[in-house]
Parts: C-alpha cells; structure tokens; sequence
C-alpha cells in the first residue's frame, strides 16, 4: 500500500515538473500576449509546439493585427503557416491595407500570398502597390528592346517608348495575368495605333493618339493591374519600310522575270538544236534516196528499160542543170560544159 501511494506521488510530482516546465517554457510569450491584450491559451502554445509551428511568430503576429484593430486567432495563423505561407508579411499587407482604407479579407490576403510565393513579389508589395501606383516601362528593358516600332500607313516606321501607370486589382490578383502580359498587351495596342495612322506625321504631331487609342482597348482585363495611365515618353521616326519593301518586291520580280526569259531562252536553243537535228535527219534521208538513182539506173541497164541514149540525154539534162546552178551562182561551170560538148 505504500509503495503505491510512494508510486502515486512520484508520477504525481513528475506530472507537476512537466507542467512547470511548460509553463516555464511558454509563460514569457503568454505573459506577453496577455499584456498586450490579446490573450492566448496556454493549451494553444502547447499545441503549436507540438505541431512544430513557431510560437514567438504566431503570436507576435496575432498581437501585431489585434493593435491595428483586427482581431486574428492564433488557428488561421498556423493553418496559413502549415500551408507554406508567410504570416508576418500577410498580417502585415492586412493592416497596411486597413490603414490605406483597402478592403482586404484575411482568406484574400492569404489567397495572394500563396500564389506569389516562389517568385520576387510578396503580398506587401501588391498592398502598396495598390495604395501607391507603379510604373511599368514599355518594352521592358530586361528584352533587350529599347523601343516598339510600328509603321503608318505611308510606310514610314515609327519608333515609340511608353510608360505604364498601373494599380494592383487586389480582388483580381489571384489568376490575373502579370506585369509581361500587361506590357505585351501594350506594345500590341501601340504598334495597331501606329499602323491606323494615315501618316507618320500625326503621331509626331499627336503622340497622345496612341495614348487614347490603347486605353480604349480595355487592355487591363484578366490581368492583376488597372492601368491607371499610358504615358508617351518618346517617340522617333524610322526608316523608309515601306520603299524598302516595294524595292525589294521589284528587286525579286526582277528575278522572277529573268528566269522566266532564261527558261523561254533554253527553250528557244532546245528547239534550235531539235530543228537542227531534223534538218540533219531530212538530209541522210536525201543523201540516202540519192545514192539509190545510181543502182535503179543500173538495174533499168540490165532489165532493158533503159537505152544508152536514154542514159546520155539524162546526163545532158544533169550537166545543164548544174550549169544553169552555177551560172545563177557566179560560179565556173567547167566540167559540167566539158560533159555538155562531150
């Protein structure tokens, strides 16, 4: 019996060591919480210790919101926490946009934390961003461009750069296309506005044309801003687009038309050489029926068809013919006059 009340007692005591050991550990941060009037159970510190969730945070965060004016329990802390978020900068971004007269709910603001966390924006920055407009460089520089060109109707190119008043759409944030999609959407709209123009010389005269045309558009929609403003801050006269493509137009039908003629040129020397080779044919055919006059006159010979005299007035006939040929000719027609008398 008394070794269990001695049993009894030990685990008792132990019991009490581990409860002032908490109570040691904790009582600092709950005494500073109760201070500052924004109280937190012992069990709930307890808890985010087990759960691994940093106590000075939580409640410093809680006891930051409850002096603004907003009244935060230490469990949508943690389960922000848990979540991956950053809590210090949420509370943060919450009370800034209460201060700025913002309406920003606790789920938004975590809802926009989380959705910008792996990148180089932060909560913060779209609450102030939202308070205080910022400006956006049209192209971005980062590209590598330095201006966005377009060309006028009479060809000339024109070289503009803008700068983009934008406010962050907080309600739109979580979704909304960013910074690229604004500035692309712009450059798009300043290269239509440029191309609508009669003439170059409107947008020198005028640049705020563009300015008005790409406002209308409604370029903002869909995406985390409100473009607030299109500023041109400059714009630069290009070159001749316009003569420098109709030259190269007439430089490439210049060479359509000389292979076309180079085509119809080898088609001329093929038929040439085609006529040629017919004219070569026609005269084997002529040389070949010539040379069977001599055979059929020997053969009229042996069948008696044909008589000596036959055969001399035949040459007579040939030798005159020849003669007349030369004689039309200027030629000498000797032998054949020596055949004649003969």
């Amino acid at each position: 019996m008394n070794a269990a009340i001695g049993i009894g007692t030990i685990l008792v005591l132990v019991a009490l060591l581990i409860l002032l050991v908490i109570i040691a550990k904790f009582f600092m941060t709950w005494l500073r919480a109760l201070l500052a009037r924004a109280p937190v159970q012992m069990r709930s510190l307890v808890g985010m210790w087990l759960r691994r969730v940093p106590t000075g945070l939580i409640v410093d965060s809680r006891i930051a919101a409850v002096k603004a004016g907003i009244e935060l329990n230490t469990d949508p802390l943690e389960a922000h926490y848990l979540a991956g978020g950053n809590v210090y900068q949420t509370v943060t971004s919450l009370i800034c946009a209460q201060k700025a007269g913002i309406h920003l709910t606790w789920d938004r603001a975590c809802a926009i934390d989380l959705s910008v966390r792996g990148t180089d924006k932060s909560v913060i920055e779209a609450v102030q961003t939202s308070v205080n407009p910022k400006v956006i460089d049209c192209p971005n520089p980062k590209s590598g461009k330095v201006t966005i060109d377009g060309v006028a109707k009479d060809g000339i190119a024109v070289k503009a750069r803008a700068r983009v008043t934008v406010r962050t759409n907080l309600d739109r944030f979580v979704g909304g296309a960013m910074e690229e999609t604004v500035i692309a959407r712009v450059g798009e709209g300043i290269v239509s506005a440029i191309g609508s123009c009669d003439s170059y010389k409107r947008v020198l005269e005028n640049p705020d044309v563009i300015s008005k045309t790409v406002l209308q558009k409604g370029l903002d929609a869909q995406t985390a801003f409100e473009i607030v403003s299109i500023d041109i801050a400059d714009v630069d006269v290009g070159e001749n687009i316009g003569a420098k493509l109709q030259a190269e137009q007439a430089e490439a039908d210049k060479r359509v038309a000389q292979a076309r003629a180079e085509v119809r040129r080898a088609a001329a020397v093929a038929t040439e050489q085609e006529m040629k080779a017919k004219t070569q044919e026609m005269r084997a055919k002529v040389v070949e029926a010539e040379a069977e006059v001599p055979l059929a006159v020997a053969e009229a010979f042996r069948n008696g068809r044909l008589g000596i005299m036959d055969y001399q007035r035949f040459l007579n006939i040939q030798a005159d013919t020849q003669m007349r040929s030369s004689i039309a000719q200027g030629g000498d027609a000797g032998p054949a006059q020596g055949r004649k008398e003969e």
